[in-house]
């Protein structure tokens, strides 16, 4: 990573608040944050970093996924430089995944220091937590595995910048956890399933099982108290919420791959044309917004003007997707990893137990 690209400062406005009132709070919010306290997990023991990974095929996907293959650019490639290709696709899509979670990790030290109740600012408090731990993993998987690191995507910068800089203490809530965590789930949960290697899917399906709680408590938090707002207000939030879903729709063309791989100008403007009809990009630029859409409407936020948006993006019918069910999968997913780590550790382990028996024997 460039050194330029070392640090960032947002200026942030608002409020610090306490609160006096110590009593039970809401029973949704607590049992989330139950929860939150006995899923901690400690990211050097839980994830098997002694998988091996290859930077030059870390998915483990084909070729037929890179928005240029085919292309008359990807025939002109050497073998060596469509490895390169491969790498820093990779390197740039975790990077981003890496910077999304820092900026997850302040806001919600932001909601802790900002909303006005005590229950959201103990479950604030375990998700900065979490969003430490999937900080570090991202970039030690980031560092150790793929050996490279981009720098923050600049429409992921400007949400973030938004976000973080609105007074009002709801909009890190409706920037972070609806939209951020929610395009990121999505991410993780298309490559998590695509992937045929081991140690991508054991991070991204870890993550998830607790990016699922973090969107539900936005969810909670967000749709009872926009039910108490003015119209005026809510046109607020959902001309915000137009404006992030437009920047999320274009952060993954990745321009900043192809200018830094040596590509002209003109050879960037015809990767970012052939990127924008890429049917599988297509599909998964559609697939990004199953967590966002059927969020925003369940929170409060779905006027015309917000629907015509959604249209125009083509994921109205997103707003359909069952978050609750969704929410399962990404549990059951997880355990069933962890079942199958565990049982195939258990019989590396009686094996080993069986051949000392017998050589003593």
């Amino acid at each position: 990573m460039p050194v330029e690209h070392a640090a960032w400062d947002v200026e942030m406005a608002g409020s610090a608040r306490f609160t006096w009132e110590y009593d039970d709070g809401r029973d949704r919010l607590l049992a989330l944050y139950q929860k939150g306290k006995d899923k901690q997990w400690d990211a050097q023991k839980r994830i098997d970093w002694d998988l091996e990974v290859d930077p030059y095929d870390v998915l483990g996907v084909p070729d037929q996924s890179l928005a240029i293959y085919e292309t008359p650019i990807w025939r002109r490639m050497s073998d060596a430089e469509r490895k390169e290709v491969r790498r820093h696709q990779a390197s740039w899509q975790f990077s981003q995944f890496l910077h999304g979670e820092q900026g997850a990790m302040i806001c919600s030290a932001r909601i802790v220091e900002s909303v006005p109740d005590l229950d959201s600012k103990f479950y604030a408090a375990t998700q900065t937590m979490d969003e430490a731990r999937h900080a570090e993993l991202y970039a030690r998987f980031l560092q150790e595995k793929i050996g490279l690191v981009y720098p923050i995507n600049a429409q992921l910068k400007a949400l973030l910048d938004d976000t973080l800089s609105d007074s009002r203490w709801d909009m890190p809530y409706l920037g972070m956890q609806v939209l951020i965590e929610g395009l990121a789930l999505a991410a993780f949960g298309v490559i998590r399933d695509i992937t045929t290697k081991p140690l991508p899917k054991q991070i991204l399906a870890y993550v998830m099982q607790d990016e699922a709680r973090h969107v539900a408590f936005g969810r909670m938090a967000l749709r009872d108290y926009y039910k108490q707002l003015s119209d005026a207000e809510l046109r607020e939030r959902e001309q915000f919420v137009i404006e992030g879903c437009y920047l999320m729709r274009d952060r993954i063309r990745g321009r900043d791959v192809w200018e830094n791989l040596g590509l002209s100008r003109a050879e960037v403007d015809e990767t970012m044309r052939v990127t924008d009809e890429s049917a599988y990009l297509k599909t998964f630029r559609h697939l990004l917004f199953s967590r966002i859409v059927p969020c925003v409407k369940d929170i409060g936020l779905w006027s015309d003007r917000l629907q015509r948006a959604y249209v125009d993006m083509g994921v109205f019918e997103m707003a359909g997707q069952d978050l609750d069910a969704l929410m399962r999968q990404d549990e059951e997913i997880a355990e069933k990893i962890d079942e199958r780590r565990f049982a195939a550790e258990e019989s590396e382990r009686k094996a080993e137990v069986a051949e000392t028996i017998a050589q003593a024997d």
